[in-house]
C-alpha cells in the first residue's frame, strides 16, 4: 500500500480557494474598519481646525468692535475742537477773514 505523500501547499490553496467569497468578505470588513477609522480621525482633525478658526474670528471681532470704538471716541467733534484750541492754537475766522473757493 503505497499512499502518495501529502502536498501542504496545495492543500491549503484548494480550502482558501473553495472559501475565497468568506476571505474576500473578511477582507472587505477589515477595509471598511480601516476606513471608518481614517474618517473618524480626519473628522475629529477638521472640527479641532474649526473650533480654533472660530476661536480667532471670534477674538478678531472683539478687536474690531473695540477698534470701531476707539475711531468714534477720537472723531468726536468736541474732542477736535479742544485739540485745535488747546494743542494747535487754532481758531475760527472771522467772517471777514473766510474765502470761498468754487470749482468750476
Amino acid at each position: 500500500m503505497a499512499t502518495k505523500p501529502l502536498n501542504l501547499s496545495r492543500i491549503v490553496l484548494q480550502d482558501i480557494w473553495y472559501h475565497k467569497w468568506m476571505i474576500l468578505l473578511g477582507l472587505a470588513v477589515v477595509l471598511n474598519a480601516v476606513a471608518v477609522v481614517y474618517t473618524s480621525h480626519i473628522s475629529r482633525t477638521q472640527t479641532s481646525q474649526l473650533d480654533g478658526l472660530q476661536q480667532e474670528r471670534d477674538r478678531l471681532d472683539i478687536e474690531w468692535r473695540n477698534l470701531l470704538l476707539e475711531e468714534q471716541s477720537l472723531a468726536e467733534h468736541s474732542r477736535v475742537t479742544r485739540i485745535a484750541t488747546k494743542d494747535l492754537d487754532m481758531e475760527r475766522p472771522s467772517p471777514g477773514k473766510e474765502i470761498v473757493v468754487r470749482l468750476q
